[in-house]
């Protein structure tokens, strides 16, 4: 678990260390990784390394898996938090549905509540949505000032297609950007440890209206770099990924950038009042909403403080321990199960006097 990777991994290190600061004892646990699990890179968050998955079924107290639905018995119902959309492929289908069936499920936005609702074929009620936060160093990162005229642009995601990074190479050349020299651009490496990061990442060093600079490792350098641009863009990909909510977007608020994302998924539900959303997929939508965003000139302070009230990580894990405090649901797979025995109960006979004459009628139920 790599710090800068994803937001999976800052999300859940944020809630560890979040739920630790308020006496309720939390730890990360890996499996087959040793101490090699990514411990190093957060120095201050109990790890706790398993041989074996089967083992994860004797740990005591609460258990939530991320992500990865496996099918592991737990002592008591265990939680699984969903940060990706559902998968596409038929076998990895099979996979998901089989290992949500006794899990309760929990999501990060409404959008990802219903779309794997539809996916499961449960009702949307039955999945809790507990929203990602930004760490309190984004609010809190001081803004160098900066050159009067000059917008700098940001792409903070992974290098990955479904982060619309190939949108962003596009938008580079439509003439509304690629001849205003008042515009940086600036991506970063993150995701360039995985094979197509390192093709993605020496198209980028190739462009000469791109630079790209190391990733960032923790939430304090990461809001530094933020802080030091003015305007974020995330043209998420929605043919075949749809971003179930997207933290960069409110982190990036927190900062006090404005944001351009597209109109997909879950983005729209992390705004903060410095978002402008385009049509996905469209490097001619990206382009304006990018001059939109330069039109607009950088965010108040009342409108950063306005951001930064919102989507907090206590704001976070106390939902998280409410989504626990509740009675247990009932899985999926516990629902089905009764329904199937109902349907095959043989039917009581119910034996009622209904009419005058005291004719018998035997009603069948």
């Amino acid at each position: 678990m790599p710090a800068g990777t994803g937001g999976s991994e800052n999300y859940t290190v944020g809630q560890v260390r979040e739920l630790n600061r308020q006496g309720v004892p939390a730890q990360v646990v890996t499996v087959g990784l040793d101490a090699d699990d990514g411990r190093s890179e957060f120095n201050d968050i109990p790890f706790r390394s398993l041989a074996t998955l089967s083992e994860v079924g004797g740990l005591d107290g609460t258990i939530v898996f991320v992500n990865e639905p496996h099918t592991v018995p737990t002592k008591q119902l265990s939680y699984l938090i969903l940060h990706n959309p559902p998968p596409i492929r038929d076998e990895q289908k099979a996979f998901a549905v089989r290992g949500t069936r006794n899990r309760a499920l929990i999501v990060t936005s409404r959008y990802a509540a219903a779309l794997w609702a539809r996916y499961l074929d449960v009702d949307v009620s039955t999945i809790n949505v507990v929203y990602p936060f930004a760490e309190p160093c984004f609010a809190e990162q001081p803004r160098p000032d900066t050159s009067a005229g000059t917008t700098r642009v940001l792409f903070a995601g992974r290098l990955s297609p479904e982060k619309g990074v190939y949108t962003l190479l596009e938008t580079l050349h439509i003439d509304i950007i690629e001849q205003d020299v008042a515009l940086t651009f600036t991506a970063t490496t993150a995701g360039a440890d995985k094979p197509q990061g390192k093709i993605i990442e020496r198209l980028l060093g190739a462009h000469p209206g791109i630079s790209v600079v190391t990733s960032r490792k923790t939430p304090a350098t990461m809001a530094a770099l933020m802080a030091d641009h003015d305007v974020v863009v995330m043209p998420s990909n929605s043919q075949y990924w749809h971003e179930t909510f997207g933290i960069v977007s409110v982190e990036a608020q927190h900062s006090g950038c404005r944001v351009i994302a597209s109109d997909d998924g879950g983005l729209p539900e992390t705004d903060c009042g410095g978002v402008v959303l385009v049509e996905p997929d469209n490097a001619e939508a990206l382009a304006w909403g990018i001059r939109a965003a330069v039109a607009s000139g950088p965010l108040s302070r009342a409108a950063r403080q306005d951001a930064a009230a919102r989507f907090t990580v206590k704001q976070s894990v106390n939902a998280l321990l409410n989504v626990f405090a509740q009675p247990a649901p009932i899985p999926p797979a516990t629902i089905i199960r009764q329904l199937e025995e109902q349907v095959l109960a043989p039917s009581a006979k119910v034996a009622t006097t209904s009419r005058p004459d005291n004719v018998l009628i035997e009603t069948a139920v």
